[in-house]
């Protein structure tokens, strides 16, 4: 009698136990999940030669921009003012905490290198200011110029343990990621906290206390001092990467963060710290001198803030006690927004003609048009923010049809502005008319010929044809004259592109009618250096 009712199953050879892990780990957590393999008898991987690969080094990270730190505050500043107009006061400050935090980082490390211990307070800062003002372009470029890796987020995201929103420790874990897997770089990197008013939790008000004051309490050790597991002791995930690294021995013998030398940036619009302000001040300038002095308003209460101010507001005592250096940004005016447009380096404007250019259109923005728009943005209330709102508004009919009218320049005038949809209706209408010249079917012509003569195939793309018409007036020639001048080489040179790459249409742009000969050659060079684009032989 056969005895197969109690056997015990087989076990799977190790690949197949690998799958089945592998699944039943992406059905239960989702994700990708990838295992080595499965160790056989005698501890060794049961795997071929064939099926080992080596594992690339890690790369060598430059430590010096930290270690090496000399920069100055006026540096930092000088840095800042192509980027983010005014706001001068803020600069300083921000420019001599960030100057005195590195020092002391490199302090600290000189002084351990010689066995020596050195104390420094951290120079944690907390920024208030409305919205749009400049407040993360300010850290984000101060971050790029020192060269140390930058995380920003939102405060509302994260919660005290990670139930409800994000856990705070992944910050920290994020600046590895930033710095390349650099453990000791994301320890000097910066962290950005935005919109940290909304932890305020002001008595009587009980509802945010998770991602609340719970997060107040949770960022304390943040930013003084502790050690953040680089792996996330409750994601099932993150530790079964863990077992993985270090199997691989990719951990380099050190799993945790150190937040000593890390600085903590937050920022907030803290809208209604004026009115606790103005309590503390009213309360404390009754009498006859009451009525003789000028009262502050706006940021000038903004300025007087203190502590008692800030933990009347709604923040834990602890939490403003680890944010020593306090920064106030100005609100922002129309002329403050037409000078973000004319002078700064990230000017939306630069925007507006890279989006433009992608069509062959050259924008030219005029002042009166800048400065009408500056005045609609200011009403918005949203800082810099307000100026992709007003121009949008303006702009986007003309982003729609202007690709199609194959016109090569948009004067973006006071006119336009104001007047958008009769400026839109010009622009058709010129468009209806360059398509209508005579002259252009005069060039339309001239690429006929040119294809019967020499079995090459022109097109001229819409702002090679204004260049074309524009070149006749000046010259006082006939299209086909200075077509027959201009494009005389180019039975020989197109022969050589398409020896090269065997295309035989080329579409011509306005370089081409300005500049021929020297078209002529890159198109040439290109042939035989990219046969992607037009490519080659070698």
């Amino acid at each position: 009698m056969s005895d197969t009712k109690d056997d015990p199953p087989k076990p799977g050879t190790p690949e197949e136990i690998t799958r089945k892990l592998e699944d039943f780990i992406k059905n239960s957590l989702g994700g990708q999940v990838l295992f080595t393999r499965v160790e056989g008898p005698g501890g060794s991987p049961t795997e071929t030669p064939e099926d080992r690969e080596e594992e690339p080094p890690s790369p060598e990270v430059d430590l010096s921009p930290i270690f090496e730190f000399r920069l100055k505050p006026a540096e930092i500043k000088e840095h800042l003012d192509k980027y983010v107009i005014r706001q001068d006061e803020a600069k300083k400050v921000l420019a001599t905490a960030v100057c005195d935090h590195y020092n002391h980082a490199r302090i600290i490390r000189a002084h351990r290198d010689r066995g020596e211990n050195v104390e420094f307070s951290k120079q944690n800062v907390i920024i208030l200011g409305p919205t749009g003002v400049g407040k993360t372009y300010l850290v984000k470029h101060i971050a790029e110029l020192i060269g140390v890796p930058f995380v920003k987020a939102d405060a509302t995201k994260f919660s005290e343990t990670g139930y409800v929103g994000g856990d705070v420790d992944d910050l920290v874990r994020d600046l590895v990621a930033k710095a390349g897997g650099s453990i000791e770089l994301a320890e000097h990197g910066i962290i950005y906290l935005d919109e940290v008013d909304k932890l305020a939790t002001p008595s009587g008000r009980l509802s945010r206390d998770v991602s609340g004051r719970g997060v107040q309490t949770a960022l304390l050790k943040l930013m003084e001092e502790t050690e953040v597991p680089l792996y996330a002791p409750n994601d099932m995930r993150a530790q079964m990467q863990m077992m993985f690294d270090t199997r691989k021995g990719a951990l380099g013998g050190k799993a945790v963060i150190n937040t000593r030398n890390i600085l903590f940036i937050v920022s907030g619009a803290f809208a209604g710290l004026e009115k606790v302000v103005e309590n503390r001040v009213s309360k404390g300038s009754i009498g006859f001198s009451a009525q003789s002095k000028e009262r502050p308003s706006g940021e000038g209460l903004m300025r007087q803030a203190e502590t008692q101010d800030l933990i009347d507001y709604g923040f834990e005592a602890e939490f403003i006690g680890r944010l020593p250096v306090r920064v106030v940004c100005d609100s922002l005016i129309a002329d403050d927004l037409y000078e973000i447009m004319k002078r700064s380096a990230g000017s939306i404007i630069r925007q507006f003609e890279k989006e433009f250019g992608a069509y062959g259109i050259e924008a030219r923005f005029s002042d009166e048009a800048m400065k009408v728009i500056a005045e609609r943005a200011a009403q918005e209330k949203t800082g810099a923010r307000g100026l992709v709102t007003a121009w949008e508004r303006v702009l986007r009919d003309f982003k729609f049809e202007l690709p199609s009218l194959g016109l090569p320049v948009l004067e973006v005038s006071g006119q336009l502005v104001n007047e958008p949809s009769v400026v839109l209706e010009l622009c058709r209408e010129a468009a209806r008319s360059l398509s209508n010249d005579p002259r252009t079917h005069q060039a339309r012509d001239f690429c006929e010929r040119f294809k019967a003569e020499n079995d090459l195939d022109l097109k001229f793309e819409p702002d090679a044809i204004h260049a074309l018409l524009e070149r006749c007036e000046q010259e006082g020639a006939t299209v086909h004259d200075l077509c027959a001048r201009l494009f005389k080489d180019f039975p020989f040179g197109l022969q050589l592109v398409v020896r090269n790459t065997g295309s035989r249409v080329f579409s011509l742009n306005r370089d081409a009618i300005t500049a021929p000969d020297a078209y002529l050659s890159d198109l040439v060079a290109k042939s035989y250096r990219d046969p992607s684009e037009g490519g080659a032989r070698s």
